[in-house]
């Protein structure tokens, strides 16, 4: 097969439908990578109209540009549109877009979940924006502190909209982190070991890391906050057990770790560019990697920060200050290794550089003056005025913004295959950080002389006219050359010059492909035998094209890559994708009618939607099976593997591995809440508690483990040809005993609207009957699965997924019967 008939037959397999109809199916990774970067930088312009909003009002005292009730709205939606809707959905666009291009591989582990991921961010950014037009947009601030947030202070449908929305939307953060983890540390070109991986993707998988237990804190919290909203269960009330700091706490804990999520994809694009631009390597490799994971673990530590002023103890004041001075280390060894591979190479101040020269001037100021915030003395003076707002944007926009338009001019040929036309890119840089800093420095001063971070208005006695006049006049011209950079990109996106392949002479592997990059990534797929195959052997592109890498010859109109064991690169497996589907859009729609439900109180959508996602999720999965036993292809390079569902770590496992890290987070935060309002809130222990029951304890609990047992011995069972529907029959009932368990918990405590010890008593029970219920339908499928002949010895695969599901329902479930019924006993 020939060069030309290769590209047509692997176009046609992996290519998505044309025209308008196809972004309503596709699964390819390299489409949904534009398309979420595309409704990222949609949201961002929206947001940054929302910040000359601002702006314009606070330009001179007494404006009457907008009324408090609108402002809050504004200075709301612009916090939550740049932290939700823009950064985190932009970092997941481009690694979505590159990573299999930089691993050596033709897509992502989970298309169709990429697809997912990408309209539950669009019907969830949609829910958000509907609100703002509608004059409903949240209006409490973008971290909701309750009470400002709860029930009796926001009584309109506003917050609601924040906190279903926003709810809505992290599932595609979720989704996608899953999938990162699982495609990087599977899905690599073969040979390739962690050592010899690109250093975004160590980025990647970090910040993907940071996403999976970082998000939950925050899940939960407007999980809680809503269901107080909606029905008087008092988590945060402090009259009836609940504690306002609780809410502090579960937001804090997600939104910390979130600046180094948002810093830390942007300091991959650094990491990846720079080292091109100078013509040299980058130094320090290993350091860096060590410094990501440091910082990455020092983050979750720096939560209470945010919260000096709350008056916590002395000893955790000094602790977290501490913490929060170091993660200046990490962050400086970065640095350092940055400025060294400058200095070891030859820069050129190309498009990318002079952005990369921007982060640096401006994140370098933002982590100084975060050092500052860190000492407590310092904190107690500028808490909450515009000096912590001036800081914040230093950090996110420095440390964001700059590297992702430096990743932009450097990926933009990749991309369309073109070169800039005009020369607006150079001019509009100087306007973007001349009028960044006019903008932030100018409020750093008018914060040190006091102005407090949200207020609407000001008086002319206050003698903050002329710095706030200063600030917006610097604001105007900010946005004038984001316009311009917008304006520089759509303008290469149209213009007709071609460029060559690789043009900034780069050795990684997404400039071995074709310009526009084509469907299915390598016609071919590398073995790699260093970090930079592609500078070590230029001709690379060429034998790629030309088959002489693994599965060099499309077969069955199969989406075929492979997957690689995680430390090694050895090759594992043969995997066959999911063609297009509209699967993915269907079922984030019918996940929308669930949140829509509990929006508008009209609850009895909330079953619909519960049940339709089962049953599609059912189909989902149903529909990847097969009756027959594929047996081991040859993959080119004189390698045979077996297909993945003949293993016990397939895909799915590792996909339910990172979720189920997630839900653990998610859980652990739950008894961190019920452990803190215990010992922290007033009323505790209440009057009225749960009535222990050893008997039911005790059922539940070998329900729980005995689940996880007897689908063991299944999986055993099925390794071994013997009957397997035995074992199942027992995980069933298992399961059903349990969640029978947790039912009757829930019948027997006290209203859970009288005293928030019944309330996360009354979640805790819930949690364990979702995961029965969860378990219930896995055991179920599994059944179905076997009758219908879908089970061998061979596809076993899924026997290993459910199996994995019930140790968690063992642990955590016996976790929730020993918390209710234990914290019933008095001692």
């Amino acid at each position: 097969m020939n060069v030309v008939a290769r590209h047509r037959r692997l176009d046609a397999i992996w290519a998505s439908q044309k025209g308008f109809r196809g972004w309503f199916s596709t699964v390819n990774h390299s489409d949904l990578g534009r398309m979420f970067l595309v409704t990222s930088f949609f949201f961002f312009i929206v947001g940054g109209i929302l910040a000359m909003l601002i702006r314009a009002q606070l330009a001179s005292p007494h404006a009457a540009f907008a009324g408090p009730e609108i402002y809050n709205q504004i200075f709301t939606m612009h916090g939550t549109i740049m932290m939700f809707l823009f950064a985190i959905p932009a970092f997941e666009g481009l690694a979505i877009y590159l990573l299999p291009k930089i691993l050596g591989t033709r897509d992502l582990a989970f298309p169709r979940l990429t697809a997912y991921g990408y309209w539950c961010y669009v019907f969830g950014g949609s829910m958000l924006l509907v609100a703002m037009l509608l004059g409903l947009a949240p209006d409490s601030g973008w971290f909701m502190y309750t009470p400002l947030s709860n029930a009796i202070y926001a009584s309109g449908i506003n917050t609601d909209f924040w906190l279903i929305g926003i709810t809505f939307v992290e599932i595609s953060a979720i989704a996608a982190a899953a999938e990162i983890c699982v495609s990087i540390l599977k899905f690599r070109a073969p040979g390739m070991t962690l050592a010899k991986m690109p250093i975004f993707a160590w980025y990647a998988l970090v910040t993907a890391l940071m996403i999976l237990t970082g998000f939950p804190p925050l899940i939960l919290g407007s999980i809680l906050l809503e269901v107080e909203r909606a029905f008087g269960f008092p988590f945060f009330q402090v009259d009836l057990g609940g504690d306002s700091l609780l809410w502090q706490h579960l937001f804090w804990l997600f939104g910390h770790p979130e600046v180094y999520i948002i810093f830390l994809p942007a300091a991959g694009i650094v990491s990846t560019v720079l080292p091109v631009m100078c013509r040299t390597t980058l130094i320090g490799y290993g350091w860096i990697v060590a410094a990501i994971v440091a910082l990455a673990f020092l983050s979750f530590g720096l939560w209470v920060h945010h919260m000096f002023t709350t008056g916590i103890p002395h000893m955790a004041l000094a602790f977290f200050s501490a913490a929060s001075t170091l993660v200046a280390v990490p962050t400086a060894v970065q640095i350092f290794a940055w400025i060294g591979t400058m200095w070891k190479g030859r820069p050129e101040l190309h498009m990318p550089m002079l952005h990369i020269m921007g982060f640096f001037a401006t994140f370098v100021i933002g982590g100084l003056t975060g050092v500052m915030v860190a000492m407590v003395p310092f904190n107690w003076q500028v808490h909450d005025t515009a000096f912590i707002t001036a800081h914040l944007h230093y950090v996110l926009f420095g440390g964001f913004v700059f590297p992702v338009f430096a990743g932009i001019y450097y990926w933009l040929p990749h991309v369309t295959g073109r070169k800039r036309f005009f020369r607006l890119g150079e001019f509009a840089f100087w306007l973007i950080f001349a009028g960044f800093h006019v903008t932030f420095f100018a409020m750093h001063w008018v914060g040190l002389l006091g102005q407090r971070r949200r207020i609407d208005s000001y008086t002319p006695e206050d003698g903050w006219t002329l710095i706030n006049l200063i600030s917006s006049v610097g604001s105007f011209v900010l946005s004038i050359g984001i316009a311009m950079v917008l304006l520089d990109v759509i303008l290469h996106v149209w213009s007709q010059r071609r460029i060559r392949r690789n043009p900034w002479q780069a050795g990684t592997l997404d400039w071995a492909t074709l310009t526009p990059a084509p469907s299915y990534n390598f016609a071919s797929l590398p073995h790699v035998t260093s970090r930079d195959p592609l500078a070590d052997d230029p001709d690379l592109p060429v034998s790629l094209a030309q088959g002489k890498g693994y599965l060099g010859t499309p077969r069955h109109h199969w989406r075929e890559t492979l997957m690689v064991d995680v430390a090694t690169g050895r090759p594992e497996a043969h995997v066959i994708y999911p063609a297009n589907t509209r699967l993915p859009i269907v079922m984030s729609a019918v996940t929308g009618i669930f949140f829509l439900g509990l929006l508008l109180k009209t609850y009895w959508m909330v079953p619909i939607g519960i049940v339709g996602v089962a049953a599609l999720a059912l189909h989902w999965v149903w529909v990847t099976g097969r009756k027959d036993d594929p047996g081991a292809q040859d993959v080119g390079q004189g390698v045979t593997l077996p297909h993945t569902s003949a293993t016990d770590r397939a895909p799915g496992w590792w996909g339910s591995l990172f979720l189920l890290v997630a839900n653990a987070t998610l859980f652990g935060c739950l008894l961190f809440g019920f452990g803190f309002l215990w010992t922290v809130a007033p009323g505790w222990p209440p009057a009225v508690r749960f009535v222990p029951s050893f008997i039911e304890l005790g059922v539940g609990v070998a329900g729980a483990l005995g689940t996880a047992l007897a689908l063991r011995l299944a999986l055993a069972a099925v390794r071994n040809a013997r009957a397997t529907l035995p074992a199942l029959g027992i995980a069933l009932t298992g399961a059903l005993v349990f969640g029978a368990c947790c039912a009757i918990m829930l019948w027997r405590m006290p209203p859970p609207v009288d005293h928030a010890y019944a309330a996360t008593l009354f979640v805790l029970g819930s949690y364990g009957l979702f995961h029965a219920g969860l378990m219930v339908l896995m055991t179920g499928h599994l059944i179905a699965r076997v009758t219908q002949g879908y089970i061998s010895p061979v596809r076993r695969s899924e026997f290993a997924v459910v199996s994995l599901w019930a140790d968690y329902l063992a642990i955590s479930g016996s976790l929730v019967l020993l918390v209710g019924h234990l914290s019933g006993l008095t001692l």
